[in-house]
Order: structure tokens, then sequence, then C-alpha cells
């Protein structure tokens, strides 16, 4: 069956078209996204804007356009940490409904981490091991660990690149305190969690996900995306750790002309590379492969579990 993918992101909305069928690798037809920023549309109150939600709305009437013209017979479509933590989120779900017809399923932070990892998990394979994955999204930081399809520990923080953009850096760079003060609140927030994953060992494969960590394996050096997705692809941390005061010093101009940086997402590099550093410091990991499969692939892949098991 041809499935659209609708992901409102606290950083993108983005529609996925793919064929999906039982036993097979869900196979990307096509790929419609722009940038909605919802993470810095909440005001003061934490609602979403008006304007935000009209960005939104617009934003799901092309999606379903563009889904019934490349013929998706369904279309699963959810929302991320953005829309969950706003206050008005109830609001902001009817607005869509009413305007386009179009559901959108709010997930929790637990849920976002568990079907990330089955989407690593299936990826990878068995031969994996215990797995630990880390997904830096614009809203929060999804940790997950397990050896099986489930992972037995699902966490989301509240430490997304975007997120932290916006508190820590909507005025420019912080001053070196500053930087000391964020860097202290990233490590602390993750160091709570640690040892629920790391209580049962070690694990033997981690793993990160989604367009942060990509970003940041490009810029250390990892092959670009036209390159296709069963290149291997790792962030190391010494490279990491090189790279994150040089960061801090560059201009937006100059952080768009790094590979892999897209202009829409400079103002997310620094906080985000300041949050991998922290997860591979405090889970004591020398390297992450960067898997393709993320938190859509996982929502696809539980679809099709479902119409197997209903059939």
């Amino acid at each position: 069956m041809r499935l659209g993918v609708l992901d409102i992101g606290s950083n993108t909305g983005h529609l996925l078209v793919v064929d999906a069928h039982d036993g097979a690798a869900p196979l990307p037809a096509y790929s419609y996204k722009e940038p909605l920023r919802l993470a810095e549309h909440l005001d003061e109150d934490g609602e979403v804007s008006a304007a935000g939600i009209d960005a939104l709305t617009d934003f799901t009437h092309k999606a379903l356009r563009v889904a019934e013209d490349k013929g998706c017979e369904e279309m699963l479509g959810f929302a991320t940490s953005a829309v969950r933590e706003s206050h008005n989120a109830g609001d902001v779900l009817d607005h869509v409904r009413e305007s386009t017809g179009v559901v959108l399923q709010v997930l929790t932070g637990e849920d976002e981490a568990r079907l990330t990892f089955l989407a690593v998990r299936r990826w990878f394979g068995w031969s994996s091991g215990r797995l630990a994955v880390f997904d830096i999204g614009g809203g929060s930081l999804e940790i997950a660990a397990g050896g099986d399809e489930t992972p037995d520990v699902a966490r989301s923080l509240p430490l997304g690149a975007a997120r932290l953009a916006g508190r820590w850096f909507r005025d420019g760079p912080p001053d070196d305190e500053g930087v000391r003060q964020l860097r202290r609140q990233i490590r602390a927030d993750i160091a709570q969690h640690a040892g629920s994953v790391l209580r049962p060992g070690r694990p033997d494969h981690a793993v990160a996900t989604s367009k942060t960590f990509r970003s940041l394996a490009r810029i250390c050096g990892a092959a670009p995306s036209a390159d296709g997705p069963l290149v291997e692809r790792v962030l190391q941390a010494a490279e990491l750790a090189d790279w994150v005061p040089k960061l801090m010093t560059m201009s937006r101009e100059a952080l768009a002309d790094l590979p892999g940086v897209s202009s829409s997402r400079t103002h997310q590099i620094v906080p985000g590379a300041l949050v991998a550093e922290a997860v591979m410091d405090i889970f004591d990991l020398d390297e992450l492969e960067i898997c393709p499969w993320a938190l859509r692939e996982g929502l696809i892949l539980e679809r099709i579990d479902r119409i197997s098991r209903s059939s």
C-alpha cells in the first residue's frame, strides 16, 4: 500500500510518501517538507501563536494535496513536542482538523523514543545485540535502550536543538558563562537517565538518528546523503570535540556553508552539538553510528505490523 506520513516536528513539517507492505522495507517514493519552526512560535504563555497555527494549517493543506496527487491510500499524521507541550494543543489540533480534515495524533515523548527504537532495531537487526539509541529533535532528546524490538528504557528530555536555540541563542551566542551554564544543564539532565541505560551493561551498538546527528556527522567527515542510505556513517567523539569550539565562533553564514547544514537550521547546530557531545561523554561512547531510519519509519513499521496482525 502507499502511505503518506505527515510528521509535524518542532522545526519542520515533512510529508513522506512510501510504498510499504509486510515483510519489506518501506520504500520512499516522494518527500515534501517546509520549515515551520513551531518551537519558535510558542508565545510567553506557552501557546502556539496564531501565525504558527496558520503556518501549520497551510502546510497540512499542501501536504494533503501532495498525498492525494501521489496516490496515497492512507495518511498517518502525527505531531511531536512543540504541539504536545503547547498549552493550546487542543485548539491547534481542532483548527487543523476542521480546516483540512486531517487528524494529527500527538505522540508522547516515550512513544517517540519507542518508535524510533523500533525503526533502528529493524534497520540493524538482531545481530546488533543491546541497542542504545539517541535522537536529537527540535524540541526534545529521545533516549532508548534494550535488547528486543520494544526498548526497556524510553526517555524524552526537553533538550531539543530548536528549543535550546530559542532559549539560549535568541540574541546571539551566549557568553562564556552562559555556555557553561547551558552545558551544565544539558549534562545534568542527561546524567539523570544514564543509570537506567547503563545498569544492564554497556550497549553492544550505540546509534544516533535524525537531522541534527546527520548534520554533525557530515561536518565531521561522514559521507554525503547523495551516496545513499546503505553507506556506513559514523560520528566520532574526538572529531566532534574538535569541532564544537570552532562551531561556537562561526557566523550563521559560515555555518550554512558547512556540508550537511541547511540555512534554516544554522541556529540549531551549536546547541545540537553541545547535546551530542554530552551524550557521547556521559555514556562513554567513542562513536555513534548514524541510522537512516527514525521516527517516521517506526510509525510506518508499526502500522504495517497492525495491518498484518488483523488480516
